[in-house]
């Protein structure tokens, strides 16, 4: 673990599990395990509260390369979902992180016959972010990116797609405020919706953002997938 980046455990443990996502998102090795790489299994409790920092984003290798995620890391994010459900006065943004790591659970790796199921599919409540201002409006995307991937419809998501002008003021308002980690995250969202002015030249912005905020592997791997993602349109 790069300690210059630990300046406490869970900062240190989602400092690992972030640079692992990102390790497997540049292979594409469905075979290994991002928690065990990053050494964490289902009795370290750092290591869970880490994950559920990181929320869906640790199966988002196998999403985005539509392979079967590890097993390893499969328990480790329903221990996360069960250990850290969201308080009754939990922000939005966090309910929403919840049900999409619920979801993205019940997608990639569907309970057994049988098998209680770690939540429900109700959606939380989305108004909230139709009439956000531009600026709220990016900052909390940034902060639901793990929830911009393909074939994970949601009103989130929805959301995103109606006001591709506002993310993309937000991209730029947030690279110019050297903001590395909300520009990624917006970028990422614009990657996956599309929809952004042809002038804002997303993928050249990416690439300073990553440049400037590579040393934070949450910017990286936002980076990648938005990477990833335009790639994948683009075909």
């Amino acid at each position: 673990m790069d300690q210059t980046h630990a300046s406490s455990p869970l900062a240190g443990a989602v400092h690992d599990l972030a640079t692992e996502v990102v390790l497997a998102l540049r292979s594409g090795d469905h075979l290994a395990t991002v928690c065990g790489a990053a050494g964490i299994d289902e009795e370290n409790r750092t290591g869970i509260a880490a994950v559920r920092v990181i929320g869906a984003d640790l199966l988002l290798p196998s999403v985005l390369y539509g392979r079967h995620p590890h097993p390893g890391d499969v328990a480790v994010l329903d221990r996360a979902v069960r250990e850290f459900p969201p308080k009754p006065d939990a922000p939005a943004a966090t309910a929403w992180s919840h049900w999409h790591m619920i979801s993205t659970l019940q997608r990639m790796a569907p309970p057994a016959p049988g098998a209680a199921a770690p939540g429900t599919d109700a959606e939380p409540d989305a108004a909230w972010l139709e009439e956000a201002p531009w600026q709220a409006f990016t900052h909390q995307l940034s902060v639901l990116a793990p929830l911009a991937v393909p074939a994970a419809p949601s009103a989130v998501q929805r959301a995103a797609a109606n006001r591709a002008v506002d993310l993309s003021r937000g991209f730029v308002r947030a690279v110019r405020r050297r903001d590395w980690l909300q520009a990624a995250g917006a970028g990422r969202w614009l990657a996956a919706i599309g929809g952004e002015p042809a002038t804002l030249g997303l993928e050249r912005g990416l690439d300073f953002v990553e440049q400037m905020g590579g040393h934070d592997p949450r910017v990286t791997l936002h980076v990648r997938a938005a990477r990833l993602m335009a790639e994948a349109r683009a075909r």
